[in-house]
């Protein structure tokens, strides 16, 4: 039996894809942002924190990077509530990511931090500066400047992994097209359309992240050139 493609049907669902597309963008925004403040202070606290936070970081980190995040997901959202700890579908998704994201990002920080020259930090040594100052001025900005590309991917990465939260009910995309897909029996024009979408939030979010660190770094070079 020849297949008649419809490339029109999905749209019968545009509500429905819109909110997929925003509640996916509210994901990334939310759970980015948190998940590099996460990913800041672990990386902090695991070069220059002190040592009695080392060990309960390093854990939380190699633990992240050495499971599934549908598995980070579905402990989070079906086990805390085993321990009297009920949350929602998103926040749930939203904590996943920011975990996750944290745990990615403290490692790629970190070896930022780590090509900063030591010269750098004498100097701030030198002007009296404190430990959480010469982190803040000193090492910080140019360990996100080298790391940014790397940075960047990562959150992509985990922008097309909140594919996954749809397993827990969160209506992002992957659960708008699971959804249209299960009303009118389409699935390969509702997956291409969710690829699709998907493919240009991708893009947009690596070009907008690239406008991000012209407009911090960029605006840094500037500032030290004068």
């Amino acid at each position: 039996m020849r297949y008649h493609f419809d490339f029109l049907s999905p749209f019968d669902y545009t509500s429905v894809i819109v909110k997929g597309v925003l509640v996916t963008i509210e994901l990334i925004v939310i759970g980015g942002v948190l998940g590099i403040a996460v990913g800041i202070f672990c990386a902090w606290a695991r070069t220059q924190g002190p040592r009695w936070l080392r060990p309960p970081i390093s854990a939380y980190v190699e633990l992240i990077r050495n499971t599934p995040f549908l598995i980070q997901l579905f402990f989070i959202f079906f086990g805390l509530p085993g321990i009297g700890l009920h949350i929602t579908e998103m926040e749930a998704a939203i904590l996943a990511m920011v975990i996750n994201l944290g745990a990615y990002s403290s490692e790629i920080i970190r070896a930022g931090i780590a090509a900063i020259a030591p010269g750098q930090i004498e100097a701030g040594q030198s002007l009296a500066m404190t430990r959480m100052q010469i982190f803040r001025h000193i090492i910080l900005p140019p360990a996100l400047q080298k790391i940014w590309p790397a940075l960047s991917s990562q959150m992509v990465i985990v922008m097309l992994g909140s594919a996954v939260c749809s397993q827990i009910a969160v209506e992002e995309l992957a659960y708008a097209a699971n959804f249209i897909q299960g009303r009118n029996f389409r699935s390969f024009e509702a997956y291409l359309l969710s690829t699709v979408i998907y493919l240009v939030l991708a893009i947009g979010l690596r070009q907008l992240l690239r406008l991000i660190g012209h407009w911090l770094f960029g605006r840094r070079a500037t500032g030290s050139a004068t």
